[in-house]
């Protein structure tokens, strides 16, 4: 292990299981801990964030699992099965867990950044952002910068006046990232922002025949189902199904106005795969079966 400067690890650290696993390298800092891990079987293991006063960068130079998930509070789970070259942000007071079959031995740097550090308050806008949890994502001066950071642990020729400039860089680099992204959590209490909305809404009238799962739209929204299932009731006045449902009751009728299809295709068209279901459907929302509906509209 190696270290610069006064502070001293901390052990709230990124927990594998087993831990015979990972090989770790640390250093700590005045405002960052860095701990540079390599996965040295190929075997299945665990690892484990529990809610911290600090936010974890994480930068994955390799990463590739044959199966798995990873999950930040606040998101989706994820099941992407290789992720080389991006990072992951967990803000503080967000849990970070997941577990994976590796197919390839992971490398990775975790950097623990303390925002009530003396250092970091020089900026007092970091330790005031509402940060936001991002998953397996790119940024180009904000990987420079971490890799910069890796590089100084366990470095003897390493200068703390340096070190200090990156950390700095870095708080930097993460609010310029947190401003670029689009609202997520901040906006739960209120429904849906802007461009959810018009993102789900439009991706809904364009999948309207195939099968629309909850979970791939709280994905859409960047939302965990939970949270994305009462922003979206808040917003659009009914839950995702219902919604759903209604949108494809109105693309019916505006077909049945139409000769080319019979009943039974419209049906299809608009993901029923049953006429029965889908005549069901049309008439507790409108009153009138299909065929009824196209006849009162001739």
């Amino acid at each position: 292990m190696g270290g610069l400067g006064s502070a001293t690890t901390d052990s709230a650290l990124v927990a594998f299981a087993p831990p015979s696993i990972a090989r770790h390298e640390i250093a700590a800092w005045s405002a960052v801990q860095a701990d540079n891990v390599d996965v040295v079987r190929h075997e299945p293991f665990d690892y484990t964030f529990e809610v911290s006063s600090r936010h974890l960068l994480i930068a994955s130079e390799r990463a590739e699992r044959y199966d798995g998930e990873t999950l930040v509070e606040g998101l989706p789970k994820s099941q992407l099965r290789a992720w080389n070259g991006r990072m992951t942000f967990v803000p503080a007071g967000h849990r970070f867990y997941g577990w994976q079959k590796p197919r390839a031995l992971s490398r990775v740097t975790f950097l623990y950044i303390d925002p009530s550090s003396p250092l970091l308050q020089r900026e007092p806008r970091f330790a005031a952002t509402e940060f936001r949890p991002h998953l397996f994502f790119f940024d180009r001066d904000l990987w420079a910068t971490a890799l910069k950071l890796k590089a100084q642990v366990g470095n003897p020729f390493s200068q703390n006046a340096y070190v200090e400039a990156l950390s700095i860089a870095l708080a930097y680099e993460l609010m310029r990232m947190n401003a670029s992204l689009p609202g997520l959590q901040s906006n739960i209490r209120g429904g849906l922002s802007g461009w959810q909305q018009r993102k789900l809404a439009q991706y809904i009238e364009e999948h309207l025949a195939e099968d629309v799962t909850l979970a791939s739209l709280a994905e859409l929204a960047q939302l965990s189902p939970y949270h994305f299932s009462r922003a979206f009731k808040q917003s659009f006045g009914m839950p995702p199904h219902r919604y759903l449902t209604s949108r494809r009751v109105e693309r019916a009728k505006s077909l049945l106005t139409e000769r080319e299809l019979s009943v039974t295709e419209i049906g299809l068209e608009v993901g029923f795969s049953e006429t029965s279901a889908f005549t069901a459907v049309f008439r507790k929302l409108t009153g009138r079966t299909p065929t009824a509906y196209r006849r009162a509209i001739a």
